[in-house]
């Protein structure tokens, strides 16, 4: 992979990680599209990673607080990242588990065409919560129940966003609550990915010259379009427009299917 190349896939990753049509499978399938090859997970984690940086942006008011708050003990920050906590146990527990077999996966087109179907029947169910009045608060059920939709969204192809934000809407979870929520998840749960990938005794990233630039320059693309996307997708979500994308991401994903079927 060339620095272009690591360009592209790192916008592709900014992008699709915060809009509802999975960043994990599109850079599976920009590899296969660009005949490229990104060292499989290493150089996913590594996008992954610097798309943090634009959730800290974006939400740097919430983050503020949050570490502001549980320096001083109070209440309502630490109840807040207890919920972060719990939601967050669901998706480490397959990582820690599966680590290997979630791997693989980045390997199957035909994984990623599945995956792109199941998040189409989610954003398109969306249409539902959307249309009605929301005005339930997080707590321990709803962030446990998002957090088991988020452990769902490790196999390629199956958006995160999109299913944490929308289990979040049908359990009444208000549209811009269930996105701040949602973003800020994803903070340990890539953290934790990419703190996996380079234990001792695995095979770790590719620390090269080569694959340091390209790391590079992938991951600041990624951070740039992050910080766009995200202000996107929170103005869908506000105009109702989020279920919109399943019209794109369902027949991606049938399309996909018959390539990796014909291949």
């Amino acid at each position: 992979m060339n620095a272009w190349e690591a360009f592209l896939l790192g916008a592709v990753q900014g992008i699709t990680e915060v809009l509802p049509v999975s960043s994990s499978g599109h850079l599976v399938l920009g590899q296969a599209l660009l005949g490229i090859q990104a060292d499989g997970i290493d150089f996913v984690i590594a996008v992954h990673v610097a798309t943090l940086v634009s959730v800290l942006l974006v939400y740097r008011q919430r983050v503020r607080w949050l570490v502001i708050g549980a320096v001083r003990f109070e209440r309502d920050a630490w109840g807040y990242l207890a919920l972060l906590a719990v939601a967050t146990v669901p998706a480490a527990l397959v990582g820690a588990v599966l680590w290997d077999l979630v791997g693989h996966l980045f390997e199957s087109l035909w994984m990623v065409g599945f995956g792109f179907v199941i998040t189409a029947v989610v954003l398109a169910s969306s249409r539902v919560p959307l249309g009605r009045p929301a005005g339930a608060k997080l707590n321990l059920r709803r962030a446990c129940l998002i957090g088991c939709a988020q452990a769902l969204a490790v196999a390629p192809g199956i958006s995160r966003s999109g299913t944490t934000v929308v289990t979040a809407l049908w359990l009444g979870v208000p549209a811009a609550e269930a996105a701040a929520f949602s973003f800020l998840l994803s903070v340990p749960v890539i953290a934790g990915a990419a703190l996996l990938t380079v234990l001792p005794g695995d095979e770790g990233m590719a620390f090269g010259s080569e694959a340091l630039v390209t790391m590079g320059v992938g991951g600041l693309a990624a951070a740039v379009f992050g910080v766009v996307a995200i202000r996107v997708f929170v103005r869908m979500l506000r105009e109702g427009s989020f279920p919109r994308f399943a019209y794109y991401i369902g027949p991606v994903g049938v399309c996909v299917l018959l390539w990796s079927l014909l291949s």
